[in-house]
């Protein structure tokens, strides 16, 4: 019995032989095409990081009113692998894994769904608690790392020139994200006098109480024409330094400006 010999069989039939060889390098050159050529490509990594303060409390409290009720209530969650947490004196860190069966394009709305269940159980929480927030975002990556220094502007000018460029740089096409960190936030700072605290028989919890009461956004009323509808509108809020500086305090029948007792300033964070 004769073997197959291949090279005779490609010689008696050139036509298909000729036929396979064009449609793979057709084939290979569509695949060659639709390559990614990222120079930094996205991936997904399922992990996601919950956070929550509660300043005060200590870390059984935090555990046992905070970091539980978020873990008892992600057992719900099918795609789940594990949860971990780290907890402390007034904060908590939660990491939820999932499962490495999960398919990439469920990841995102997995995530979403943590969200909603955490948002679920918020109200359960005691009162003090801030967050919980979300981080899910490891698998950004940035292509490109630019700094801004700046000569004869403060922070709060290179601020705004930087806020202008990210709007541009938004607008150029494939950029995904543009995160500006190390900015600096404007703060006003009001720091007390104990003495003069002291020698008008006041303190610090009364004074900060009517200045909240003072700055509260309230409904102040409408009226009602017809079938016109006006609001009432109460001016006094606190839009900057000058407003505190212009403030007159009355804490038990007494009326005193604020810049009696404090120092009022701003600066940055």
């Amino acid at each position: 019995m004769k073997s197959f010999n291949l090279s005779d069989w490609a010689l008696r039939h050139r036509s298909l032989v000729w036929y396979f060889m064009i449609a793979f390098m057709a084939a290979g050159l569509f695949a060659y095409l639709q390559l990614g050529r990222q120079e930094d490509p996205d991936f997904t990594i399922k992990t996601m990081v919950i956070q929550a303060q509660w300043p005060g409390a200590s870390p059984e409290e935090m555990t046992r009113q905070v970091t539980d009720r978020i873990e008892k209530k992600l057992e719900e969650l099918e795609s789940l692998d594990y949860t971990k947490s780290v907890t402390v004196a007034g904060q908590t860190t939660v990491f939820v894994y999932l499962r490495d069966t999960t398919k990439a394009a469920d990841v995102k709305p997995t995530w979403v769904r943590v969200r909603n269940m955490v948002a679920d159980i918020k109200g359960e929480f005691p009162q003090g608690v801030i967050g919980p927030g979300f981080n899910d975002r490891f698998g950004d990556v940035f292509g490109n790392i630019y700094a801004f220094t700046s000569d004869g502007l403060t922070q709060r000018q290179l601020r705004d020139e930087v806020e202008s460029i990210r709007a541009k740089v938004l607008t150029v096409p494939d950029v995904g994200k543009v995160d500006i960190l190390g900015t600096q936030d404007e703060v006003i700072y009001l720091e007390f006098s104990t003495r003069k605290i002291a020698a008008l028989g006041l303190d610090v919890r009364s004074i900060m109480a009517s200045l909240q009461g003072q700055n509260a956004v309230a409904p102040s009323g409408v009226f009602q024409e017809g079938a016109e509808r006006i609001s009432v509108r109460v001016n006094g809020r606190f839009t900057s330094e000058a407003s505190l500086n212009a403030v007159n305090l009355r804490i038990n029948d007494r009326f005193f400006p604020l810049t009696d007792v404090a120092t009022i300033t701003r600066g940055y964070a």
